[in-house]
């Protein structure tokens, strides 16, 4: 599906970077190393990257990490990209100042595996930003999964990242414009977390 996603004319969630993102990555302890989860064609890496830090972008699409590559190198900056499925994909310990999930949707073996490495994978005081679908989405019909299990709640990330502070965590719906897949009103989980 993805790849076949990233392969037409285009970028499918555009090429600037997610808006809770650019909100908050200053956050990030400045020049560090950032890894961006399920980062399809790359917008956050490539964001992330002029921004002067060490980026590494994993997506199961080879096809999107081209993308990716492409777009860093059309605005003078170089990713780091992994192909892999985030089912079983590593995290190495203490390795990351900062870990970044926008609308990263794994079926809940999956992310709860994935999200059980999150605070150790983080150095101390790294930050992880997250924004996700939460099920409210079903009706709203603008983007995201077709199951709600796939999506997540404020209490659902409380649970899956404990060992996380939560500088900010909630539920809203805003406006997203982020490429022809992920356009109108969105019901979503905003999570900015550090780790202690």
């Amino acid at each position: 599906m993805w790849d076949q996603r990233y392969s037409e004319p285009g970028y499918a969630y555009g090429t600037d970077a997610n808006e809770f993102l650019k909100q908050h990555y200053a956050a990030i302890p400045a020049g560090g190393r950032v890894l961006c989860l399920a980062e399809g064609q790359g917008r956050n890496a490539v964001f992330l990257a002029q921004h002067g830090y060490d980026v590494t972008a994993v997506d199961a699409s080879s096809i999107g990490l081209q993308c990716a590559r492409t777009l860093a190198a059309q605005r003078g900056v170089e990713i780091a990209t992994v192909v892999a499925d985030l089912a079983d994909f590593p995290l190495e310990p203490r390795a990351w100042h900062g870990i970044v999930s926008i609308f990263c949707h794994l079926p809940p073996p999956a992310r709860i595996r994935l999200h059980a490495q999150i605070a150790q994978a983080l150095v101390p005081g790294g930050v992880m930003i997250l924004e996700a679908y939460t099920p409210a989405q079903l009706r709203l019909k603008s983007g995201g999964p077709p199951l709600a299990e796939m999506m997540m709640t404020a209490q659902t990330l409380r649970d899956e990242l404990a060992g996380l502070d939560f500088v900010q965590l909630r539920e809203l719906e805003r406006e997203v414009v982020e490429g022809k897949y992920h356009t109108g009103r969105g019901a979503v989980v905003q999570l900015l977390g550090s780790r202690r």
